[in-house]
């Protein structure tokens, strides 16, 4: 049995050393297989990283460009909207001013108006009064005529009463004549 305790160990040694040999053998190779696996893998993993990196950075500068650009084209546009804002308030305020203006010149012709219209009334009524000023002198030159004829005619009337008196005073001075002599 002592040979039995010294074999069986010993043909586990060879069997565990057989299994260690062939295992040690593949194991480094299969060892740097892995390491060279894992080792490529990093690599990949690393310029696959830098790719991603060198697209990620190549995106952001286009994103960069395109929002400076955008940027640019918002500040054209801001600015014309700005302008044009401005021109629309600068004109808005020139019509304010032009129709207060227009208001004002309306209210000066309007007061002017009614100026003329009472210089106008004046006149009408200066002009109707001279009207009935020529109705009044007609009539009254007519009268005058009339006085006229007929103080003429009176004239005549006691022009010839006076001839007639005269005549009479000079028969009746000539029949007192008479009838003295």
């Amino acid at each position: 049995m002592n040979k039995a305790y010294f074999i069986a160990p010993l043909l586990g040694l060879l069997i565990f050393g057989g299994f260690y040999w062939n295992f040690a053998e593949g194991y480094a190779e299969k060892e740097k297989a892995k390491q060279a696996l894992v080792k490529k893998e990093k690599d990949e993993k690393i310029r696959l990283e830098n790719e991603g990196r060198k697209k990620a950075v190549e995106d952001a500068i286009k994103l960069q460009e395109q929002r400076k650009k955008e940027k640019v084209e918002k500040d054209e546009k801001d600015r014309l909207e700005k302008e044009a804002r401005q021109a629309a308030i600068d004109a808005r305020d020139k019509s304010y001013r032009d129709k207060e203006k227009l208001e004002k010149q309306v209210d000066r012709l309007n007061k002017e108006i009614l100026a003329e219209k009472d210089l106008i009334a004046k006149v009408e009524e200066t002009k109707k009064i001279a009207r009935d000023e020529e109705v009044f002198l007609r009539k009254y030159v007519k009268e005058a005529e009339n006085n006229v004829k007929e103080l003429a005619t009176v004239i005549e009337k006691i022009d010839a009463a006076d001839k007639a008196r005269a005549a009479a005073e000079a028969a009746a001075a000539a029949a007192a004549k008479a009838a003295k002599s």
